[in-house]
This record gives structure tokens, C-alpha cells and sequence, in this order.
């Protein structure tokens, strides 16, 4: 018996539009891969599609995207056809997806001098499978009996509604499917239109789709290079796609982490994804700030890791069931970072723009959120950011690096916890350093408080984090523990962790550059990002999740510290690599890819189970683009634009943010208007 297998995704045509997503073959068919379906939020309710034309299959030759919530998929119908070599009869579909369901659309044309008779036959198989069984390989195929009342098919499971109607098709049902069926004629020389129309709604959901416009400028940018323009465009649109409210609060935006397996609320994923993005406006970033603020712990509650001043990990709409040792209640809190990142986001979008009267309120949630690294988040009272999981349920792991590996000595075994991160102290100091400059500017006390408490871990950082024992250095030079352990040793595997401190205001100028020389080695540095972990680790492997797999987010991250920080040479280097991973995605970068390198391979290897799209690799090319561009806010709320300069590196000439066009020319000067 074959054991049960997460579904592969990497071959799959997605559609989506939050919270309705469609995974299918990319002829649309559906039902012969373990993740084909229509899911509304967690809850898939189709598992199959298949399409006849005159009782034969059409032969598929073509599949386009114009966004990502349509795909337009072209069809030869040779079966009615002259023996002619050329095609003359064709069909069209055109897949729409919308926050309430999916449409299609079926166009039969002709070049044909005389009518063309034919029946076509759609069957759809219902289903209420929820997504946790199928990501775990253990499909329910939930039994559900469709009903067909007045030319519409209606079924129910696991608290959604879904109903099925037509426009030129006659619908039955028998055996958990419905068939639609249609007798058309196709006029000479002409065309027959029919559709189909999916809707379904869910009775307990958590978070729904965000109804107007992005609430983002987009960026109309010159480049010779067009690799950058083009992954900025595709990554706009699938965060649209992406963008959802929760339930309770329809008027506040954030993006859903990715498709398909975290289609909901995640506060370090939407925190990232919104930081990224804040060159383009600070709408968002203020929406994503507010939402998570209302969700705010205040209490202790060991089963779900709420503490007081807590930013929460994930909103789902019922426990989530991860496996036998693993299950996160609907509203989670498990989550080292996101607390301190809420606070860098609130400081960075104050400083891009966002208004005072926005920022002032928030401030009583950044005074618990501060709170909380000092209470809370330092669990054993050292002075670090620690994580251990009360529960005995919950995640072990509750870093960015979060599956139950991530966490290694150099010759592959597992560091016991509690845990101190090295990111999560580079997180806490640069939110505590920039909380004391937002207390300081809205005439709050504490600034002095919290940038002693800084201070304090800046100095502990120094004195436990670095490994310096030449025997494992090398040539490169002293470089930060990914963490200290139980027992506060260095866990002394070189990770990309150490790339999120760049940037941060932790490190000195030594540090920095130790660091950022590590990043540019071959053993990172894959050619097309940024490994996760360095291939001289006893567990490194190129598809390993979090031990050696090439994140974009994480890469880009270390993108724009290497350019705070001044090291242009080995910004331009990974650059260079994600646009080389773009390229090989077709600008739709996944979660994550293979770290096998560009020696070894002429094109990125998919990590076939990741996300696509998901919410900070799409952002991430928003963070390369601030980065080529040097783009910062200004004291005075301007834009400063400082381009990389170095060889081979991209060059962007203008780009457009909200109404200002800002160019660059030949020199690097830059103007604006």
C-alpha cells in the first residue's frame, strides 16, 4: 500500500481569487492529480472535471494567463473538422475565478463553409474534502449528493454551500456528480458560446476575499533588462489575487501567505509581504498593521500561545490537524518573530508616509507589543528572545524556519530548545531601537527605556552568537550561531539566517561585511538565490525544506540589508540569481525552489510541493526592485533614490511611484517629476 504523500504542485495550472482557488491539469481537466480541484477557503468542492466534444476529448494545445485570476485554454476539435493539415474548428474556455466561485466560458468556432452539429458534456465531481487531509495525502472524498432543482445542482459539506448553474447546458445528477450536458450547433463560418457558474459560500469563515482596488501604485518601470519589469508585473497581480479581509473587520486588507495551503491570515507572512511592498504605498501596510493589532493577545493561554501584546501566527476556520503531535487551534499564536516584526512595520510605513493620525492610534499596541519582548517573548529572563511551545500540540519550531528540522548542528543533528533565533534578536533590537523613536516622536515615554533594553541585547548578541573557532570559520572568517541552544551553545550551522541581520542596526561594520562575504560564497550563494543552508552542512540537501532549498523571501531579504549595509558587489550577486529563478518560473516564483546551483543545473529545479503564487516571494521582487533603485524614505517624506552601483548589476531607468516618475539616467543621477 502506497503511504500517504503530500501533493506535488509544481505542473499545475492555477487560478485563483482569495478565498476561491482552482488547481487543475493545465488542459483545465481535473482528477488526475491529488491536489486537482475548486476549493472555497480549506474545503475543496470539486475533485474532478472532464470535457467531451462529440464523445471525444479535445486536444489541448495552448494555456494562457492574463492574471491570476483568469486562464484562457485553447482546444483543436479535429473530430469535426476537414482532413485538411490546417485547424479550422476550435474551443476556447475561458476559466474566471472570483472570491465567491468560478465561471467558465465555452467557445466553439468554425472557418467551416457549412454548420457543424455536436454534443458537449462536462462532468463535475462534488466533494468536501477538507485541505488538511489532502496536503497530508489522505483525501476524504467526502460523500456529498448533489441535488438538481430547476436546472441548478446544489450540495453542502463541511459548512459550505455551493451551487451549480448554466446557461445553454442541461444539468443531472447521480453519484456525487453532475453532468452538463448541451446539443449545439456551430453556424458556417461563426461560433457557439456557452457557460457554467460555480458559487459557494462558507457559513463558519474566518477571513473572505477584499472587495475594490489594490491598495498599492503600480510601478511602470524602464529597464534594459526587462527580467525585473516583468516579475514586478506578475507578482502584482497574484498579490491581488491575494488579498483578503477577515470577517470581522471587511474593511482591512492583508494578503493571504499563499496558495494553496495557507490561504488565510499569517501575521510574519502578511507582516513581510506588506514591509516589502511599502515603495508602492503604505496602504496596505497600515490595513495589515490594524487587522493583526485587533487580534492582539491579552491574556496567557498556554493551548493556543496567546500572551499579553502577542501579534498571532495564523486564523483558520476551525483547528487545524497537522499531524498525529500537531494541532493549531483557529485562532494560533505560536510564532517567535511576528511581534517585533509588527512593530518594524509600523516604524517603516510611518517613515514611507503613512499619516500620523494612523500611526497615533496604533501606538497603545506597540507599547504591549514592546511589552512583550521583555515579558514574554524572553522566556527564561537572559536578556534573548526565546520560543518553547507549551502546549505540547503546538509547533516546535517558531521561527520563519519552522518544520521540525530546521534547527541543526553542523553535522545534521537537532538543537534541543528552547530556542533563541539569530533573526529574532535582530528583529527585537531594530524594533525596539525604532519603537523608541516612534514613542519619541508622538511625545510617549519609554524611548529611553527601550533603547537601553537594546542596547543590552546588542551587547548579549555579540557576546554568545558568534563562532570563531578557525576549525569551522574557514577562510571566510567568524559568523553568527543560526541559534543558541537549550544549554545557550552557538548552533554552529551556517544558515541563511544571518543574512536577516543585515540592515538591522546589530551589527557592526566588521560583522556586516564577515557576513556579507559568507552570503556571495558558492556554498549560499546558488546562482539562483540564497541557500538556506551552506552545502558543507552535515544536513544540507537542495530540496531540503528549510536545509538547503532556496527561498526567495529570505534571499531578498538579505537583499536589502547587503544594500543598507553597503555591499553592492554581493547585492548584485544574489539579484542576479532570483532573476534568474523568475526567468525559469515564468515570473511566478514559488514558496521556495531547489538549491541546486547554476553549476549544476541550467534552469531552477521546483521544490514540487511549494506555495505558488505566495505572498512574500511575489512582494519580494517589490524589495529587489527598492533595492537596485536604493530606495529609502527621506526625513522630509521624500523619496531618496541611490542605485546599486556595480557591474553586470540590473539597472532600472525610471519607475513610477504613485504620480512621481523618478529616472535614472546613465551616470545614476536621478530626477524626479
Amino acid at each position: 500500500m502506497t503511504p500517504p504523500r503530500q501533493p506535488l504542485l509544481h505542473d499545475a495550472l492555477t487560478v485563483l481569487r482569495a478565498p476561491t482557488q482552482v488547481w487543475s491539469a493545465p488542459s483545465g481537466a481535473m482528477g488526475a492529480a491529488p491536489i486537482h480541484g475548486v476549493y472555497l477557503a480549506d474545503v475543496r468542492i470539486v475533485r474532478g472535471l472532464e470535457l467531451s466534444v462529440g464523445g471525444a476529448v479535445p486536444e489541448h494545445i495552448a494555456t494562457g494567463a492574463p492574471s491570476a485570476s483568469e486562464a484562457c485554454i485553447q482546444f483543436l476539435l479535429r473530430d469535426l473538422d476537414d482532413p485538411t493539415p490546417d485547424p479550422g474548428v476550435r474551443l476556447d474556455i475561458t476559466r474566471t475565478v472570483d472570491a465567491n466561485g468560478m465561471t467558465e466560458t465555452l467557445r466553439l468556432s468554425s472557418r467551416q463553409p457549412h454548420e457543424l452539429t455536436t454534443r458537449i458534456r462536462v462532468a463535475l465531481t462534488a466533494d468536501a474534502s477538507l485541505m488538511e487531509s489532502i496536503k497530508q495525502g489522505r483525501p476524504e472524498h467526502a460523500a456529498v449528493a448533489p441535488v438538481v432543482t430547476n436546472g441548478v445542482a446544489t450540495w453542502s459539506g463541511e459548512s459550505v454551500d455551493v451551487c451549480l448553474s448554466s446557461d445553454g447546458f442541461a444539468l443531472a445528477a447521480a453519484d456525487g456528480s453532475i453532468t452538463l450536458t448541451a446539443d449545439i450547433t456551430v453556424p458556417a463560418r461563426g461560433e457557439t458560446t456557452l457557460s457554467w457558474r460555480l458559487d459557494a459560500s462558507d457559513r463558519i469563515a474566518a477571513v473572505r476575499g477584499a472587495d475594490g482596488p489594490a491598495p498599492w501604485s503600480t510601478p511602470d518601470i524602464a529597464a534594459g533588462d526587462a527580467r525585473l519589469a516583468r516579475w514586478v508585473a506578475q507578482s502584482l497581480t497574484d498579490l491581488d489575487a491575494l488579498r483578503m479581509t477577515t470577517t470581522s473587520r471587511p474593511d482591512q486588507q492583508f494578503l493571504a501567505a499563499g496558495a494553496p495551503w495557507f490561504f488565510t491570515l499569517f501575521g510574519r507572512d502578511s507582516l513581510w509581504a506588506a514591509r516589502f511592498l511599502l515603495p508602492l504605498g503604505t496602504g496596505l501596510a497600515a490595513d495589515t498593521l490594524r487587522v493583526l493589532a485587533g487580534l492582539q493577545g491579552t491574556a496567557m493561554v498556554d493551548d493556543t500561545a496567546e500572551e499579553p501584546g502577542k501579534i498571532m501566527h495564523e486564523l483558520r476556520r476551525q483547528t487545524l490537524v497537522v499531524d498525529d503531535a500537531t494541532s493549531l487551534p483557529p485562532l494560533y499564536y505560536g510564532t517567535v518573530d511576528a511581534t517585533a516584526l509588527w512593530i518594524c512595520l509600523l516604524h517603516d510605513a510611518w517613515r514611507w508616509g503613512m499619516p500620523d493620525d494612523d500611526v497615533r492610534a496604533l501606538l497603545p499596541s506597540l507599547e504591549r507589543a514592546l511589552e512583550w519582548m521583555r515579558d514574554h517573548g524572553d522566556a527564561d529572563g537572559d536578556g534573548l528572545l526565546e520560543y518553547v511551545d507549551r502546549s505540547g500540540h503546538g509547533l516546535a519550531n517558531q521561527g520563519w524556519k519552522d518544520s521540525g528540522d530546521s534547527v541543526q548542528w553542523r553535522d545534521g543533528s537537532l538543537a534541543d530548545g528552547p530556542i533563541a533565533l539569530c533573526e529574532v534578536q535582530a528583529y527585537a533590537y531594530e524594533a525596539a531601537m525604532h519603537g523608541a523613536e516612534l514613542l519619541d516622536a508622538f511625545g510617549r515615554d519609554g524611548g529611553d527605556t527601550w533603547r537601553a533594553w537594546a542596547t543590552e541585547l546588542k551587547r548579549l548578541f555579540h557576546d554568545t552568537f558568534w563562532i570563531t573557532d578557525p576549525a569551522l570559520t574557514g577562510d571566510l572568517g567568524p559568523y553568527p550561531a543560526i541559534a543558541l541552544d537549550a544549554h545557550k551553545r552557538p548552533v554552529d550551522t551556517v544558515t541563511s539566517n544571518i543574512g536577516h541581520l543585515l540592515g538591522t542596526g546589530l551589527l557592526d561594520a566588521e560583522q556586516s561585511a564577515l557576513i556579507a562575504r559568507r552570503l556571495a560564497d558558492p556554498a549560499m550563494s546558488s546562482g539562483y538565490g540564497l541557500r538556506t543552508m551552506a552545502t558543507d552542512s552535515g544536513g544540507y540537501w537542495p530540496l531540503s525544506y528549510h536545509g538547503g532549498a532556496v527561498w526567495t523571501h529570505d534571499t531578498a531579504i538579505a537583499v536589502l540589508g547587503l544594500a543598507r549595509d553597503g555591499h553592492a558587489a554581493e547585492a548584485a550577486e544574489l539579484i542576479s540569481g532570483l532573476l534568474r529563478a523568475a526567468e525559469g518560473f515564468a515570473y511566478r516564483v514559488p514558496e521556495l525552489h531547489s538549491g541546486d546551483g547554476l553549476d549544476q543545473v541550467a534552469s531552477p529545479v521546483p521544490y514540487p510541493a511549494a506555495c505558488r503564487p505566495q505572498a512574500w516571494s511575489a512582494a519580494s521582487a517589490v524589495a529587489v526592485l527598492q533595492a537596485v533603485l536604493g530606495m529609502e524614505p527621506a526625513e522630509d517624506g521624500a523619496v531618496t533614490v541611490r542605485p546599486l552601483d556595480v557591474a553586470g548589476a540590473v539597472r532600472v531607468d525610471g519607475v513610477m511611484r504613485g504620480s512621481q516618475r523618478l529616472r535614472v539616467d546613465s551616470s545614476g543621477a536621478v530626477t524626479a517629476s
